[in-house]
């Protein structure tokens, strides 16, 4: 059984009458534990999901551990920067989601991401119809 959060923002008043009601972002899940892309492709997975500081702070430590340690060192400090690229990327995608106005509104146990959006709708039916 695998553990998602959910992510959404909280629903928008409704408009005045004979207005359309006002569309709130779909909730987004993200997966808890260890990402095994963001261990393999490190600043492109942080730039794909939108995460520039994370993935121009990581670039630049992988450059300056190649460049500026003694090969020996740089051998072991550049994977074990992947390594903690991988542990710390789903936690950097959850505070982004945050500052972008949608907190983490609930916790899904299910052992895939489908299954995972039929027991949301099952458990919290307000968060999914303010999906488009």
């Amino acid at each position: 059984m695998r553990l998602f959060t959910v992510h959404a923002e909280a629903p928008p008043p409704p408009g005045p009458e004979g207005w359309p009601e006002p569309k709130a972002r779909p909730p987004v899940l993200v997966k808890e534990g260890f990402s095994f892309w963001a261990t393999v492709l490190g600043p492109l997975w942080f730039a794909w999901h939108r995460l520039w500081w994370e993935a121009a702070g990581f670039l630049v430590l992988t450059v300056a551990a190649s460049l500026l340690l003694p090969e020996s060192l740089a051998a072991i400090a550049v994977p074990a920067l992947h390594v903690l690229a991988g542990f710390e990327a789903r936690d950097r995608l959850r505070a982004r989601l945050a500052r972008g106005g949608q907190p983490m509104a609930a916790v899904v146990a299910a052992p895939d991401a489908e299954i995972a959006w039929f027991r949301l709708m099952q458990q919290r039916p307000d968060l999914i119809r303010t999906a488009p």
